[in-house]
């Protein structure tokens, strides 16, 4: 069923802004996972029961999801070129390639934040794998014909020759929200907890080992005005490896030196 849920999220987002090519790659790839299913669980075949004559959902063959998600990757770069005026399709298009990210991640979640960095990583000149590092990392296999015609996306071989990771904040238009808030899950008191200390004792040690300013260890959340730095596993190893290192009560009393 994972299956079908991924091909579904990634497929109803191509309704109001859509490309014909891959609206038909997403569809034909979901009847063929629900085609899957349908044999593993019950030992049916889809085709044995929709007939042989039906309307086609496009009258375009599928191309390589790789040259048509570039094409659509480009179409996005001219919709945000200077007197267009055709922003919102521009965003509305960003919305639907992370949606499809769906096919390759286990969740989902698209924030304005992650559209607007995309949009300006866009209109940096960013490449397609620097934006869409994920997707870089989808193929399909097409076999068959007609109603028995099969599409299935699939695990490149090899990685892409510039992959940047979801989670990598200096990486700004690759970096997901969600990503983010799965690398970057502790706040300073269940930090402190974790460690052993006291918040003010486990702010000094942070402070004398850099971690608020090491981009791995630490990111700052900000909720309109306030600001939530949250801390990773990085964070709390290099603290948990140091503290056996360093006389704790020496530093804590020269704090403010």
């Amino acid at each position: 069923m994972r299956a079908i849920d991924a091909q579904r999220d990634a497929a109803q987002h191509w309704f109001v802004y859509v490309s014909e090519d891959l609206l038909y790659m997403q569809i034909r790839a979901l009847i063929t996972a629900f085609d899957a299913y349908l044999q593993r669980k019950l030992d049916v075949a889809l085709h044995e029961h929709i007939p042989p004559r039906v309307l086609p959902i496009s009258t375009k063959p599928p191309g390589d999801f790789e040259f048509l998600v570039d094409k659509e990757f480009n179409y996005v770069n001219e919709l945000l070129q200077p007197g267009r005026r055709a922003r919102d399709e521009a965003r509305a298009r960003i919305r639907s390639l992370l949606a499809m990210e769906a096919i390759v991640t286990d969740e989902v979640e698209i924030s304005e934040r992650d559209i607007d960095r995309i949009e300006k990583a866009m209109r940096g000149g960013a490449e397609f794998v620097a934006v869409f590092p994920r997707l870089a990392t989808v193929g399909t296999t097409t076999e068959g014909e007609g109603v028995n015609l099969v599409v299935q996306f699939t695990k490149k071989q090899g990685a892409p020759v510039h992959y940047i990771g979801g989670d990598d904040p200096a990486a700004a238009a690759a970096v997901r929200e969600v990503d983010l808030r799965k690398k970057f899950h502790m706040q300073r008191t269940e930090l402190a907890a974790k460690i052993g200390l006291s918040a003010p004792k486990a702010k000094v040690l942070r402070a004398h080992l850099g971690i608020d300013d090491d981009a791995s260890c630490c990111h700052v959340f900000e909720f309109g005005a306030q600001k939530i730095p949250c801390f990773s596993d990085n964070a709390l190893r290099l603290m948990k490896e140091a503290l056996p290192k360093i006389n704790m009560s020496e530093l804590w009393a020269n704090r403010n030196g």
